[in-house]
């Protein structure tokens, strides 16, 4: 047939990302289709192509009969020996049939099915593709809007970039180049419809992960991102490994990988923050760029959080509009109330926070007052609380936690100010040891025997010697009568 048929088979594969498989099985079906249209049936109909699928013929397998009732399945003997001199009765002869026998009707029908088969390989082929690529990045160039929608050229199928899925910062133009996170894939009547979005969370994970290898790797680890898109996102991370700073990671050299992703989110404002299994310190961490002095857990089952900063601090904490206290809430899954030092002053609630952080210390000791963190006390040297917030000691119980071994081990702190800092808690802040009660209740058990004892021990005359006798001896020491005693226990 068509001497430039493999040119064409090629062009299909390269075109439209059809297997080479799948484009000869289309050939065979068109021409099956063909036969079935001129003959009525495709039952003996056999498709061959040659080896470098440059020809591809089509023949008829007749029977050898002697009287011909059915022309299209059978062939006289006589006919037969013309195509082939040694042909038998009852044998089987492939005859090809010239495609110019076909009627232009006939034609017309197999091109149909053959523009179907290449449109539902070629979907199926797409699907399959593009579904395994959901949840990740793909470029693509803009080309029209429509209602809000952006339809985007993704090479082999278009995309769709819907209103909610575009970040209100962002304008495009016609051939701008759109990076993008491919959320949906599906197969419609009129063909695949990829669903491309920049507002999700994934987006920046994504990008963040293309942008820092050490996310890449699994070095450092994403814990939660949260975004408003547009205007800021928070994103909290972590390293798995001690030497690795995971903020510092993610910034990179002069702050030129933050820069990178900053400038693909079109100047979307991005706080990395280190997460911290303590929800102080992590609640803390989620109000950056404030600094907050300090965070006191009103409610641990409710979730529920006081954070104090400066007045000056203020509205840096809550953002504009709320969003960036509202982010915070998001991140770390509590309910933070934002106060000034002097409001968290008249709200009187010193009480709560005394119960709140005791809770905390749990098993360790309750304490009494209001200092919960080393900068609270009065009179610490700077350069302590300095060396102490370098090996991340910021609160007293942690303090208290570490042996002499970890003491040790702290440069720029001397023994002196260690005996120092020791004196100024026992003077500022009460700790009562959950051990105390049950070691006075010892203590009593003690003394109660003590007396028992001094009791028993009260010393007697011997009746027959006079000698000083106790009332465990069994015999006289002096004179060596034997000893009984008789006695009432008194309560």
């Amino acid at each position: 047939m068509a001497s430039d048929m493999s040119e064409a088979i090629h062009q299909l594969v390269q075109d439209r990302g059809i297997s080479e498989e799948l484009v000869l099985k289309t050939i065979e079906n068109t021409l099956l289709a063909a036969y079935k249209r001129r003959f009525g049936t495709a039952d003996n109909a056999v498709v061959r192509f040659d080896d470098d699928n440059t020809k591809v013929s089509i023949f008829a397998k007749k029977k050898i009969v002697d009287g011909v009732y059915d022309p299209v399945s059978e062939i006289d003997l006589e006919e037969a020996r013309e195509l082939d001199p040694e042909a038998e009765i009852g044998d089987e002869l492939l005859i090809e049939i010239d495609p110019k026998e076909f009627d232009r009707i006939a034609v017309q029908s197999a091109k149909q099915t053959a523009h179907q088969s290449i449109r539902e390989i070629q979907k199926d082929s797409l699907y399959s593709e593009f579904k395994d690529k959901v949840g990740e990045i793909i470029i693509g160039y803009y080309q029209r809007e429509r209602n809000g929608t952006i339809y985007v050229d993704l090479g082999k199928v278009e995309g769709i970039l819907p209103r909610k899925y575009q970040s209100p910062r962002e304008v495009y133009r016609v051939n701008d180049r759109i990076k993008a996170l491919i959320v949906e894939v599906t197969k419609g009547p009129t063909g695949l419809q990829v669903v491309l979005s920049r507002t999700h969370t994934d987006f920046v994970k994504a990008i963040f992960e293309l942008e820092v290898p050490e996310i890449y790797d699994k070095t450092v680890e994403i814990h939660k991102i949260v975004r408003e898109p547009g205007y800021r996102t928070k994103i909290a991370v972590y390293s798995n490994r001690d030497d690795v700073d995971p903020v510092g990671a993610c910034v990179g050299l002069k702050g030129v990988r933050i820069q990178a992703i900053i400038k693909e989110l079109e100047g979307e404002k991005i706080d990395i923050l280190k997460y911290d299994p303590d929800p102080r310190r992590f609640i803390k961490n989620a109000l950056s760029p404030a600094e907050v002095k300090d965070v006191i857990i009103l409610d641990e089952a409710k979730r529920q959080a006081l954070a104090i900063v400066a007045d000056s601090q203020f509205s840096l904490a809550i953002g504009k509009t709320g969003q960036n206290v509202r982010l915070a809430n998001r991140l770390v899954d509590w309910n933070i109330d934002v106060k000034t030092e002097s409001q968290y002053e008249e709200m009187d609630i010193s009480s709560e926070s005394r119960r709140a952080v005791s809770q905390l210390f749990g098993e360790e000791g309750s304490y009494e007052e209001e200092f919960s963190r080393i900068t609270d006390l009065p009179n610490v040297k700077p350069e302590i609380v300095e060396a102490l917030l370098e090996n991340d000691i910021e609160y007293i119980e942690d303090f208290l936690a570490l042996t002499e071994e970890d003491l040790s081990r702290i440069k720029g702190i001397s023994e002196q100010d260690l005996a120092d800092l020791r004196k100024i808690i026992e003077e500022n802040v009460e700790i009562i040891e959950e051990d105390d009660e049950e070691y006075g209740e010892e203590m009593v058990q003690e003394e109660a025997q003590e007396a028992v004892s001094e009791e028993i021990e009260e010393e007697y005359q011997c009746p027959e010697c006079g000698a000083k006798i106790t009332l465990d001896m069994t015999s006289c020491p002096n004179c060596g009568i034997g000893l009984s005693f008789e006695y009432e226990d008194q309560e």
